[in-house]
């Protein structure tokens, strides 16, 4: 598996996503299934959104995100951080090389 940092970027003000952001919350919880996703949430402030995930490779993960409901409503962009977790607390381990 390959780690990354998601970085979302809403295009429109926070005020206006509305019932999106649930919508957005359910569609990651499909993330947190397969195993992909480790955390996500707002940036502070709130001009979008951080994900720390892992995936077969980049290409799987951009194919991931494009169904977000952010992405089809056209409220974000995305900016994929590939890296190589070389220290990690040990409560991660399993999650890091598997």
């Amino acid at each position: 598996m390959k780690h990354f940092v998601v970085e979302i970027n809403y295009t429109v003000p926070a005020e206006q996503l509305g019932d999106v952001t649930n919508q957005h919350r359910a569609f990651l919880q499909g993330g947190y299934d397969r195993g992909w996703l480790l955390c996500s949430g707002p940036r502070a402030p709130r001009t979008g959104g951080i994900v720390v995930t892992r995936a077969p490779s980049l290409e799987e993960l951009q194919s991931f995100f494009n169904n977000d409901p952010y992405n089809l409503k056209g409220m974000a962009t995305y900016n994929f951080i590939e890296f190589q977790p070389v220290k990690y607390n040990p409560l991660l381990e399993s999650w890091v090389n598997e």
